[in-house]
Formats: C-alpha cells, structure tokens, sequence
C-alpha cells in the first residue's frame, strides 16, 4: 500500500492521460498507453509511478518533448506561444491494461 506522499508524488509525475484517436488506437493495438508527464522526470519514475497508481506491469517507456507552437491571439493579431510539455508512452505487459477514458482526459 502507498503512502498518502508516495501517492502525491506519483500524482504530480503522471499529470493527465493523452486521449486522442491515435492514442486510443495504440493502446488497443499495441497495449501503449501516452500520459502527459512531469517535465523533469526521467523513465525510471515514470515507469515506477504508472505501475504503482494503476497496478499494472510496465515492460517499456519512451518519452518525448513537444515544443510549443506559435499561436494568434484575438486583439490585433499579437501572438503567443503554447505551453512546451513532455508526452510518454507506455507500453505495458500481455493482459494489462489502464481505462484511461474512465480517468477522464
């Protein structure tokens, strides 16, 4: 059983579930499942933080960073930028699976 700090700590590593068409495709087909996570944290946390809140098997992880895009802003065409964030997508064992749609996207 987690403690209510180990619990909190592995909340703020896995911020919310990437649910898009292709994500919901991969994790029927390839049982790989994208969260949106902590900038600062490295595979090893968040392999260790998916299969304590979800209690489930992960076999591999790959993260990627995605740069945030110019966007125009209403008031006279001024722009911005979005915000940067990391992606990672888990891939975990035969006969697990993670009801992502369930955890609210």
């Amino acid at each position: 059983m987690l403690s209510s700090e180990q619990l909190n700590y592995y909340r703020q590593i896995i911020r919310r579930p990437v649910v898009t068409e292709k994500s919901m495709r991969d994790s029927e087909r390839l049982r790989t499942y994208t969260f949106e996570v902590d900038p600062s944290a490295n595979k090893v946390e968040i392999r260790r933080a998916v299969e304590a809140l979800f209690g489930v098997t992960v076999t591999n992880v790959n993260t990627m960073r995605v740069s945030g895009k110019a966007r125009r802003r209403s008031y006279r065409h001024r722009t911005g930028r979005t915000a940067e964030r990391k992606k990672a997508l888990v891939t975990l064992a035969p006969g697990d699976s993670i009801d992502v749609v369930e955890m609210g996207g």
